[in-house]
């Protein structure tokens, strides 16, 4: 296999080496887990997306895509759950890694109550990997290594412990335990993440052929700081120029054609406020932040086509169970300009030592190595096609996730939908099921939270329903309960609860609160029942604890 100029300079093949396999079946499959970073629900081109992106296209059109997959809002809890199977609260990640407010769901990292995909998977036989983002710890110095991936059951990292920063020079890149000391001329994260994903499968059928393997493939990209390599911004040049009015419509034409949205659903209605297109004082800025943009994710799918085409030439796509989301909506941040947090923790310079500019304000263009923007709320919306709201909040826009399944030797159905409620704490226990791995009461003696997931598989095999009469969310005080009769109930911040009539209204655009009051009490007290049985803490509660610290 061709090695990036990362692999050939620092990483070596000398530095795998084989873990003990205690158990292994012949049926299990390989399984691959892919998350994206910041993804829109609508971007990539098999959810109707102007982005290029062939290879998750490949993948969904020889397997499932899921309409109502939902993740937790944010990228710590997001994680957390998707590690666990559990909600995030239960496992310590209330909030993100930064919030330690000493209660058990806010302690900023994984707690001992929970066990990761790596400590299940390895008594059923697998070899488990890491490559990219984990952002499950708040000692992200490696002073305390406690809750970093090959302390939590995995046998090779290679990545970042922190959420975010340049795609060109990443401080703090690690292998296993060990800090790298730079990167390399050349060096962009997407493609040593991608590289390194193939370089690892390719070693493990060297080194342990009988033995399957389980790969959560983390990936930061789209993730600010928008960077990205000249070439792939070239690709996109003029490709977003009718402003996101009329490619927001465009786009909602091909997710009907798809069969994504619904047309009674009113997509014309809109509470997000965004400015027109053409009201926009900085179009050619606009323009190349989505660009960037693009680029970013299309980097990514070239990489996810190396590592598919690593497991072909292993001959073992066939054999693979592969999962691809994102681990909450498009991101309407815009840490620069008037706000300083990105200017404060982040880099000053660059590699090469040219002072990093955060203004954010248009007058640089995103891309090089020396900016760290965003790419913006108007955007971020159309990210999301055709829903409200974005990252951290739990409106649709910010926790719908694309969800693709793609497994050869498992499914006889291919491009198909899947429109049971799902979501991200349903991963390991799909997982398990696959597998054959058992979840432990008990782990080095802690007491472990039973799953609060449910197994996918049914529906993935034979598009059986799911038996969930709620699926509950939480994060920074935004709330939401959807309930199996397309009703749900959401909160933002301080405001009142809203109610809505998915099966009509998945846009969230007519809101049946006061029409229906004796329902939205009803879910509001659901709601409150699970928050109190799941370490949920009212937002002010949590401000107040932080403010003490």
């Amino acid at each position: 296999m061709k090695l990036s100029v990362y692999h050939i300079a620092v990483l070596g093949l000398s530095l795998f080496s084989c873990s003990k396999v205690t158990e292994q079946t012949s049926s299990q499959p390989n399984i691959l887990l892919i998350l994206a970073d910041d993804l829109g629900y609508s971007d990539i081109g098999c959810y109707g997306g102007d982005i290029e992106t062939p290879n998750l296209d490949r993948l969904a059109e020889n397997g499932l895509k899921f309409t109502r997959f939902y993740n937790t809002a944010r990228c710590c809890p997001s994680r957390a759950s998707l590690m666990t199977g559990l909600h995030p609260h239960q496992t310590g990640m209330g909030s993100t890694q930064g919030v330690q407010i000493g209660r058990p769901g806010y302690i900023g990292e994984l707690n001992e109550q929970c066990v990761t995909i790596g400590e299940v998977l390895r008594p059923a036989g697998y070899a488990s990997y890491v490559v990219g983002k984990w952002h499950l710890t708040h000692a992200q110095d490696g002073q305390n290594k406690s809750d970093w991936p090959l302390q939590r059951g995995f046998d090779r990292f290679f990545g970042t412990i922190y959420g975010a920063g340049s795609y060109f020079d990443p401080r703090m890149l690690y292998h296993g335990n060990k800090m790298t000391t730079s990167s390399p001329e050349g060096f962009y994260y997407t493609d040593a993440i991608s590289d390194t994903a193939s370089l690892y499968i390719n070693k493990h059928f060297q080194n342990q052929k009988e033995q399957p393997f389980f790969m959560y493939l983390a990936y930061t990209a789209p993730h600010w700081p928008m960077h990205a390599k000249p070439k792939d911004i070239a690709k996109y040049k003029g490709r977003f120029d009718k402003g996101w009015d009329v490619l927001r419509k465009e786009k909602l034409e091909r997710m009907k054609s798809l069969g994504l949205t619904d047309e009674e659903w009113d997509i014309v209605s809109d509470k997000s406020n965004s400015p027109k297109w053409e009201d926009s004082p900085q179009k050619d800025w606009e323009i190349n932040r989505m660009e960037v943009y693009a680029a970013m994710v299309d980097c990514m799918d070239q990489g996810i086509g190396r590592v598919l085409q690593q497991l072909e030439d292993e001959n073992q796509l066939e054999n693979t169970l592969i999962f691809f989301l994102s681990d909450n909506g498009g991101c309407a941040e815009t840490w620069g300009g008037p706000n300083p947090w990105a200017a404060r923790y982040g880099p000053k310079v660059t590699r090469t030592g040219k002072v990093i500019d955060y203004s954010n304000d248009g007058s640089r263009m995103a891309g090089p190595p020396d900016t760290y923007f965003s790419y913006g709320p108007n955007w971020a919306r159309y990210s999301n096609t055709p829903f409200l709201g974005n990252k951290s909040g739990t409106y649709e826009g910010g926790i719908s996730s694309p969800f693709i399944v793609h497994w050869p030797n498992g499914l006889t159905a291919k491009a198909q939908l899947r429109h049971q409620v799902s979501g991200i704490i349903d991963i390991l226990p799909t997982i398990m099921a696959a597998s054959g791995a058992g979840y432990p009461k008990t782990y080095k003696g802690n007491k472990i939270y039973p799953l609060a997931g449910l197994n996918l598989l049914p529906t993935i095999q034979e598009d059986a329903e799911l038996v969930r009469p709620y699926y509950y969310v939480e994060h920074i005080g935004n709330k939401a309960i959807i309930s199996d009769n397309h009703w749900k109930l959401v909160q933002q911040g301080e405001k009142d609860w809203e109610l809505y009539d998915h099966q009509k209204d998945r846009t969230e655009t007519l809101n049946f609160a006061t029409q229906k009051p004796l329902l939205k009490d009803s879910l509001a007290r659901v709601w409150e029942n699970w928050a109190q049985r799941n370490n949920v803490l009212p937002i002010d509660t949590v401000n107040a604890l932080r403010r003490k610290k």
